[in-house]
């Protein structure tokens, strides 16, 4: 096997051209072996593996600097520099990220997760290299979906005023995680079309250079151009076409579905279920969005480029019609746009990873907030997580719940979630955000109200005493088991509390608690920083009252096990039973 020979970059140098295309189908077979028993980056990664070796071929990494943009495709990358191991040993799986990570190698240069950072960045160390008097190429390297990103357009406009070598390039393969939108797509197709000829170019436009290959999976075209421009005193694009998926046809067939992947069947292509096969919060998300759409004309669903992680399927795309947007990698614009719409009548909801929030902080603040705009922003994937550092879902309490005139809910269960959506599409008063509960579906045999414009007024879900436990969210059914553990363990009926709302406290509930309790404690799934839990704990700075905040440290974690971070940050209910009996037993 080729790949046996390769343990670094310069042993490429030593192969001859049939030993390199070996070398390509051995890579994908060793992606192919990582992600379907692990799941994963599929298509973008098995469409850059000729552009890969054709990099590290031409050039001398880590003098020379790769910059990956997203990271959705440095798994060849990965495996040339010494982490092959990684993809072929089981065993070895989880010691390799899934994105660059210096960390684990010299030739990782940042770690990277989020989109349309690589230009900005590689520009970054241009000019840095200039300062020094330094002469190692710098190259980025940006798929077409992450030029819709703001950043994007940034880093490119900036690197036209480097009068120095810097070479980005482009992998053009025609679709995002789903298809693309928007007014660059149209001359990147024009280009394509006319083999990079012509004269309208968005590139050339900002000021660059520019080249195209036709074939971004030939891998002796490609060396041929990197050899050409390999040292070049400008900036320059190359801008080549791919096929995403390359090399397994049902990927290559359905480009969208095989973005991502859960662990499958490599000959089939089935995946390995997992659950119990009901529907998912988000899924019924989509089914409830859909009809919402279909009986008000008014509705407007939004996606920033993510629309797989509310469910949005190609069948819920098309049917919505003109009532459904993909706005690019842009979450920045899917904020302030949505405000736009609400501000002239329209009634929109934004689905947003609660990692990917953080880039649109000054929209929700700016554009949103400010302007009371009543926009439904639903945050999904909000929690503590064993997710890589750079899909981090546990800040966004800290982040959104801070701004003023934004309303945050936390439901607990699905009959409350969804009566928050529907106040929160229908009221005309304020911004509302909906942190769609992290867990498995679960009913409540309860009355659940409708209107929730009564803001920051909790819910006392089971009256007690001595001990309050005031849970959010994802963390009201642990609320329930430290209640049940207070009570069967130590003869203490608690009271249980839902909060609800995230940027508020009931000052009236948490001062009647007073009479009758000696002890509050918080549970909210992120950090404590800055979070809900602080809010409480300052109503009670100045009185007799204990409370306890549990939740993670402010720190970043990097795909910890779930069951290790819980132990660490004490969200059991036995160790925090535990820790209200240590100063109650004092």
């Amino acid at each position: 096997m080729i790949l046996d020979k390769i343990n670094d970059p310069m042993d490429l140098k030593k192969l001859n051209n049939e030993e390199m295309e070996l070398l390509a189908e051995e890579i994908r077979n060793a992606i192919l072996n990582r992600v379907s028993k692990n799941g994963g980056h599929v298509g973008p990664n098995l469409g850059v593996v000729e552009l890969t070796i054709a990099l590290h071929y031409v050039f001398n990494s880590p003098i020379d600097k790769i910059v990956y943009d997203v990271s959705h495709q440095c798994y060849p990358h990965k495996i040339i520099t010494g982490r092959k191991e990684g993809f072929l040993n089981p065993e070895q799986f989880n010691k390799v990220s899934g994105y660059t990570n210096p960390a684990e190698s010299e030739h990782d240069i940042f770690k990277v997760g989020h989109t349309s950072t690589s230009v900005s960045l590689a520009c970054g160390l241009a000019k840095a290299r200039n300062l020094k008097g330094d002469n190692e190429n710098i190259i980025a390297v940006i798929g077409d979906g992450s030029l819709s990103g703001g950043e994007a357009f940034e880093g490119l406009d900036n690197a036209a005023e480097l009068n120095s070598n810097f070479i980005i390039v482009v992998n053009d393969n025609d679709i995002s995680i789903a298809p693309n939108y928007g007014g660059i797509y149209k001359n990147l197709k024009l280009l394509r079309d006319t083999e990079g000829k012509a004269e309208c170019n968005f590139f050339k436009a900002m000021g660059l250079d520019y080249c195209y290959v036709k074939d971004g999976n030939n891998l002796q075209e490609l060396i041929k151009t990197f050899e050409k421009i390999k040292d070049i005193d400008h900036p320059i694009v190359v801008h080549i076409n791919t096929v995403k998926g390359k090399g397994k046809e049902y990927i290559e067939k359905n480009k969208e579905a095989w973005h991502w992947s859960v662990p499958f069947d490599l000959e089939t292509g089935t995946r390995i279920a997992k659950g119990n096969g009901n529907k998912t919060y988000t899924q019924l998300t989509a089914d409830f969005l859909y009809e919402k759409a279909k009986s008000d004309k008014k509705v407007m669903v939004i996606t920033p480029a993510t629309a797989n992680i509310l469910d949005f399927t190609p069948e819920f795309r098309k049917d919505l019609g003109e009532q459904f947007i993909d706005v690019g990698i842009a979450e920045e614009h899917a904020i302030a746009y949505a405000s736009g719409l609400a501000k002239n009548g329209a009634k929109p909801v934004v689905g947003i990873h609660s990692s990917f929030m953080q880039r649109a902080y000054d929209q929700l603040s700016q554009d949103l907030a400010i302007n009371k705009n009543p926009a439904v922003i639903l945050v999904v994937r909000g929690g503590i997580s064993s997710s890589d550092v750079t899909h981090l879902g546990m800040f966004d309490i800290p982040l959104a719940s801070n701004i003023p005139n934004i309303v945050y809910l936390a439901p607990t269960c699905k009959q409350e979630y969804f009566a928050m959506l529907e106040w929160g599409i229908e009221q005309k008063e304020y911004p509302v955000m909906i942190r769609v509960p992290n867990t498995s579906v679960t009913e409540k045999d309860v009355t659940i109200e409708k209107d929730y414009s009564n803001l920051n007024k909790y819910k006392i879900e089971k009256r007690g005493e001595e001990v309050a436990i005031i849970a959010l969210g994802n963390f009201y059914e642990l609320g329930e088991k430290v209640k049940k553990e207070l009570k069967e363990k130590k003869d203490i009926n608690a009271t249980l509390i839902n909060p609800r709302y995230i940027t508020g406290i009931d000052e009236d509930v948490l001062e009647k608690l007073k009479e009758n309790h000696k002890i509050v404690i918080t549970l909210e799934d992120g950090i404590l920083d800055g979070g809900f839990g602080e809010k409480i704990t300052r109503f009670y700075g100045s009185s007799d009252m204990k409370v306890f905040n549990f939740g993670a440290k402010k720190e970043f974690i990097d795909r910890t096990p779930l069951n290790e971070l819980y132990t660490k940050y004490h969200l059991t209910e036995e160790l925090i039973v535990s820790d209200v009996m240590a100063v109650i037993e004092k």
